[in-house]
């Protein structure tokens, strides 16, 4: 006869959505889920309406230029920002101005107002709101959290959260493109922050915020910098992310060009397309979801990157529109695989107080590197075809991921010891699931 007082052991499904027992985490999952989907709705339907305008690969270069170079030159600053101050006011206010930028975009498109400069000078401002958002966001989760052994579990939910909008948005963007225009799309995504700020008022948590707030800006700005980039196991992470933006996140500013010119097709494919990369970005955020510690992610972020960049080369070659969905499932699977590993690393073992300023270089290597890969891409293009384009982003990222593969075991020896601090290595051993203390800082020596 069963111990009526032993628990029940946990079902894989449960385990898989853990972090969901947290009521302050689960008012952020649904607000940000259904604000993510009019996100990429906007971002689909930006992207779309500046090629109809212009026929110009090389400005929708301009045009993902234009709203992720903010990232690049803020990002530092936003984290030092996020370390300061109330993460959970930051959102507040970004959030807040994110609605009005969609809103002003809604109007001037329904209304026929609309001009490429006015839309790049919206993009830049969108930037600089991402800028303090995104560090802010990232940082935010460790406090909705009530056990850090589910920080893991919340940071790939996070990106199924991310990856099911992507799936959902580019799909309902397309369709409603196709029916009534881009100006829906934007308004969208207005109407959709109503969700995300309602949850943000929702939530009551106790603010994380560094003691260490009468330091200089550039002093704090020089104390993460030296932290981050000076343990090469995070040095590496965020090399490697800076990298793969810079070869990989192009794919998604080409796409149009992939839909109407190579494809033959239009805003549906585009939809299609995108969505096909969100099924396996999802599938990928749900794989690491149900993992139960973050033992091996090393070689995971190997493999993934492999996978990055051999579906970019096949997708390159592809001129049949089956073939091109296939490809995006695992370019999508390759691509938040090898980003929410690298997160869930820098997660694991960051210190507290710096975890702003760390989030935030993560931050300006994936989303900050994304410009220059788009300015660039864009122009080279316009001189050897997308298809050669993204034949060489695909080998880059391939040779990319080399230098980290090669670097790996001198990694894990001096990530050993953090490991062993946290009982992550211990409890692996003794068959338990995952560590007390998932995301409690390393010590300073």
């Amino acid at each position: 006869m069963p111990d009526l007082a032993t628990p029940a052991p946990e079902s894989k499904i449960s385990a898989m959505f853990r972090a969901l027992k947290y009521r302050n985490y689960r008012l952020f999952f649904m607000g940000q889920g259904v604000s993510l989907i009019g996100t990429w709705m906007q971002q689909v339907a930006l992207s779309w309406l500046v090629y109809r305008l212009t026929d110009s690969v090389f400005l929708l270069g301009i045009l993902g230029f234009a709203s992720q170079i903010p990232s690049f030159l803020l990002g530092p600053f936003a984290g030092v920002v996020s370390d300061r101050r109330n993460k959970h006011r930051i959102l507040l206010a970004t959030q807040t101005l994110s609605l009005i930028q969609a809103s002003t975009l809604a109007a001037l498109v329904l209304t026929d107002h609309i001009t490429v400069p006015i839309i790049i000078a919206l993009s830049v401002f969108m930037g600089i709101i991402n800028a303090f958002d995104i560090s802010a966001r990232q940082s935010f989760v460790i406090e909705l959290i009530d056990d850090r052994k589910d920080i893991s579990n919340a940071i790939a939910l996070n990106s199924s959260m991310f990856n099911m909008a992507r799936l959902v948005g580019p799909s309902v963007a397309g369709l409603v493109i196709a029916a009534v225009g881009e100006g829906m799309c934007f308004l969208g995504n207005a109407v959709s922050y109503i969700a995300v700020l309602g949850s943000l008022l929702a939530i009551k948590t106790t603010p994380i915020i560094s003691e260490k707030k009468q330091l200089p800006v550039f002093h704090s700005l020089k104390e993460g910098f030296t932290y981050a980039f000076g343990f090469p196991p995070i040095r590496s992470i965020i090399l490697l992310i800076a990298s793969i933006s810079l070869f990989a996140m192009p794919l998604t500013v080409l796409m149009p060009v992939f839909a109407r010119d190579v494809l033959h097709s239009n805003a549906n494919t585009m939809g299609f397309l995108m969505g096909a990369s969100g099924i396996g970005a999802l599938t990928g955020a749900l794989f690491l979801a149900q993992r139960k510690s973050v033992m091996g992610l090393g070689n995971i972020i190997v493999r993934a990157t492999v996978l990055l960049g051999a579906g970019l080369i096949a997708f390159s070659f592809s001129r049949i529109m089956a073939l091109s969905l296939f490809c995006m499932l695992f370019t999508g699977f390759g691509m938040i695989v090898q980003m929410a590993s690298s997160n869930t690393i820098l997660q694991t073992i960051v210190d507290d107080d710096k975890r702003g300023r760390v989030m935030s270089f993560y931050s300006m290597a994936f989303l900050g590197m994304a410009p220059f890969g788009s300015l660039l891409s864009g122009a080279l293009a316009d001189l050897v075809g997308v298809n050669y384009t993204l034949f060489i982003c695909g080998i880059l990222c391939l040779a990319a991921i080399i230098p980290f593969a090669l670097q790996l075991p001198k990694m894990r020896l001096m990530v050993k010891p953090i490991y062993e601090r946290l009982g992550i290595i211990p409890q692996v051993a003794t068959g338990l699931q995952t560590a007390d203390a998932l995301t409690t800082p390393p010590r300073e020596q």
